[in-house]
């Protein structure tokens, strides 16, 4: 039991203060350390260190993990303002360097990161090789202004405050078959006939089956004879012949083995945005990125009307 203050809190470690919320936030010493990158037992050292700077208890060891004491949970909101804080100041840091050269950090959907984002990466990267670019495939809403990322392609509008948007246009949605598949089954003539195929849809998401009532199609969970939630595994289940599947209709034409089922049906569009920090906004290096991305994704949309 620590029983009294052994130094002032003005020697308090900041690294010491982002081990304590990785520990908080993660409930174990081994997730905390993979998060910061550092070893174990330097996370083990971090929190003692910390408990005999502040004369305290922060966690208790549990079957479950590290189960922070009340003490710990009474810093987490001093400790999570200064976390944000040390962002701000990093982000204007960046927002106002002038460098025209070094690294970029883009976020975007597995599905976009695997199949739109790498020719435009390559061209990018033949433009101008003095801008390294690190591509963060995820699906959860990655935070811009914790520097996870410098800009966000994102395919729902931002809401987050203190962040730049732009609307850069939407991609079309269509139902391709692999040629093989369509070849055996046969090619629908009418709408009514998708109903007669075997698809791929969703496992838990229920977005799909949702669509398909909006057109007036009673289908269930069960109509899908394959179904995954992973975007990416989705798509490759209807390349390999499985069915029918929806997927970004630019994607699905420029696929030799693919064809595209006509609808007279409408279906559902996907926004694209960028999205950047505002402290990052004039930053020159952010710029000649975000230009060039918007550029490639606009030239995307518009090839679709033609």
């Amino acid at each position: 039991m620590h029983l009294c203050m052994q130094a002032p809190l003005s020697r308090l470690d900041w690294a010491h203060i982002q081990t304590l919320l990785a520990v908080a936030e993660t409930g174990s010493l081994s997730a905390a350390a993979r998060r910061l990158g550092l070893t174990q037992p330097t996370v083990g050292r971090h929190i003692s260190t910390l408990e005999d700077r502040l004369g305290l208890d922060l966690f208790t060891r549990t079957a479950s993990g590290m189960q922070p004491t009340e003490a710990a949970l009474d810093l987490l909101t001093p400790a999570r303002r200064m976390q944000e804080a040390a962002h701000l100041l990093e982000l204007h840091a960046a927002g106002a360097a002038q460098a025209e050269s070094g690294s970029v950090r883009i976020t975007a959907s597995i599905f976009m990161a695997h199949h739109v984002l790498p020719p435009i990466f390559a061209r990018l990267r033949r433009a101008v090789p003095e801008i390294s670019l690190e591509l963060v495939a995820s699906d959860t809403t990655e935070n811009l202004l914790f520097r996870e990322a410098d800009i966000a392609v994102r395919m729902v509008r931002p809401d987050q405050l203190d962040v730049v948007s732009r609307y850069v246009g939407k991609l079309e949605v269509g139902l391709f078959g692999h040629k093989d598949y369509l070849d055996r089954a046969g090619r629908p003539t009418r709408d009514a006939d998708i109903l007669t195929h075997e698809f791929v849809g969703y496992d838990r998401n229920d977005q799909i089956i949702q669509g398909f009532r909006d057109a007036g199609f009673a289908v269930d969970r069960e109509f899908f004879t394959t179904r995954c939630d992973l975007q990416t595994a989705y798509w490759e289940l209807i390349r390999a012949g499985c069915g029918l599947g929806f997927g970004q209709a630019s994607v699905g034409r420029a696929d030799p083995n693919l064809e595209e089922i006509p609808l007279s049906l409408p279906l559902p569009t996907l926004p694209i945005w960028l999205t950047t920090p505002e402290a990052l906004r004039n930053s020159p290096l952010i710029r000649r990125v975000w230009s060039a991305l918007d550029r490639e994704l606009s030239e995307i949309v518009d090839q679709q009307q033609a």
